[in-house]
C-alpha cells in the first residue's frame, strides 16, 4: 500500500485531465453507439446522486461508515470509465462495489447481508450470491487490482485547526467532501486540493440550515477571493477568509485546480434542484429490463 498519494496507483493510473476523461467516455459511447442512442440517460451528476442515495440506503442498516461508502462511490465511477453503463445492471455493480469497499476499508460485511439490502433497496430479481462474487472479480479486473483510495478527509483533519474552522464550518467542509464524490473530481484532482476547496467554500459561503448558501453574491465572493490568491493580492481585513487566501497565494497548491473544483461543486449544487429520482430509476430500469440484465 502506498502511504503517499503521490506514489499511489490513484495518482499514477486513476487521475485524469478533463480532456483525457472525456476521451475515455467518448470511446466507450462510440463502441456502444446503437445502445447509447436507444437508451438515453439523465445528466451524469443526476445519476451519481441517485447512485449515492441507493448506496446510502444499503449502507445505513449495516452501519457502514462514511469512508467505505466514499470508496464504493469511487469504485463505481472508475468502473464506468472502463465499462459502458448500459452493458451492466447498476444495482449489482453498486452492491458489489459496496461489498468490496467494506473489505478494503477493513469493515467487512457478510455477502448475504449486502445482497439482502440490495434486494430491499432496488427491488431486484437477482438473489444468487455468486452474482456478487462474479461482479467483484469483474470490478477488480477492470480496476487492475488498484483498490487503495486516498480520501480528502485526512487532509481536512490535518488543516482544520490551522485555519481555525468553527465546528459548523468543519461539519460543512466534511459534507462538501462527501458531495464531491457525486462529481468527476475524485478522478481529476488530488485529495488535498479537494479538502482545501471544501474548507474554502465552508468559510466563504458560510453554513446555513439548508446546507450551502449558494447564491450569486456568495459565488462571486468565492471566485473573487480565489482570484486574489491566484494574482498574489492580499488586501483587506485579516480574517479567516483572508488568512486562507494568503496561505493559498504563498503555498504550492494549484490555485487553478481549486478554482476548477469550486466551480464544479457550485455547478453540482445548482443542477441538484432539477434532480428527479423517478426519472433516473425509470431510465435505468428501461435498459436493464430490455437487455435482460436483471437476471
Amino acid at each position: 500500500m502506498a502511504s503517499s498519494y503521490w506514489d499511489s496507483t490513484q495518482k499514477k493510473f486513476w487521475t485524469f485531465s478533463k480532456p483525457q476523461l472525456a476521451l475515455e467516455r467518448k470511446r466507450l459511447e462510440d463502441s456502444e453507439r446503437n445502445v447509447v442512442n436507444m437508451y438515453p440517460l439523465p445528466d451524469r451528476r443526476h445519476l451519481s446522486i441517485y447512485f449515492y442515495h441507493q448506496l446510502s440506503k444499503m449502507a445505513r442498516p449495516l452501519g457502514i461508515r462514511q469512508q467505505a461508502l466514499a470508496t464504493a462511490q469511487v469504485y463505481v465511477r472508475r468502473f464506468y470509465v472502463r465499462v459502458e453503463i448500459r452493458r451492466t445492471n447498476p444495482a449489482l455493480v453498486l452492491a458489489t462495489a459496496l461489498y468490496l469497499a467494506c473489505k478494503m476499508e477493513e469493515c467487512p460485511q457478510h455477502i448475504r447481508m449486502v445482497l439482502a439490502e440490495a434486494r430491499h433497496c432496488w427491488d431486484t430479481s437477482f438473489n444468487d450470491i455468486s452474482k456478487i462474487g462474479e461482479c467483484e472479480f469483474t470490478l477488480i479486473s477492470e480496476m487492475n487490482s488498484q483498490l487503495i483510495i486516498h480520501h480528502p478527509y485526512r487532509s481536512l483533519a490535518e488543516l482544520q485547526s490551522q485555519f481555525q474552522l468553527t465546528q459548523e464550518e468543519n461539519s460543512l467542509a466534511w459534507s462538501i467532501i462527501n458531495d464531491h464524490y457525486l462529481t468527476d473530481l475524485p478522478l481529476l484532482h488530488a485529495p488535498h486540493v479537494i479538502a482545501i476547496t471544501a474548507m474554502f467554500l465552508a468559510v466563504v459561503l458560510k453554513p446555513t440550515q439548508g446546507g450551502l448558501q449558494v447564491h450569486a453574491a456568495g459565488v462571486a465572493s468565492a471566485l473573487q477571493a480565489l482570484g486574489n490568491a491566484r494574482g498574489g493580492a492580499g488586501q483587506g481585513t485579516q480574517n479567516r477568509v483572508q488568512k486562507l487566501v494568503d496561505w493559498l497565494a504563498e503555498s504550492t497548491v494549484d490555485i487553478e485546480a481549486v478554482v476548477e473544483c469550486t466551480q464544479e461543486l457550485i455547478s453540482l449544487y445548482e443542477i441538484w434542484d432539477s434532480y428527479a429520482e423517478k426519472t433516473c430509476k425509470d431510465q435505468i430500469a428501461k435498459f436493464v429490463k430490455a437487455r435482460g440484465l436483471e437476471k
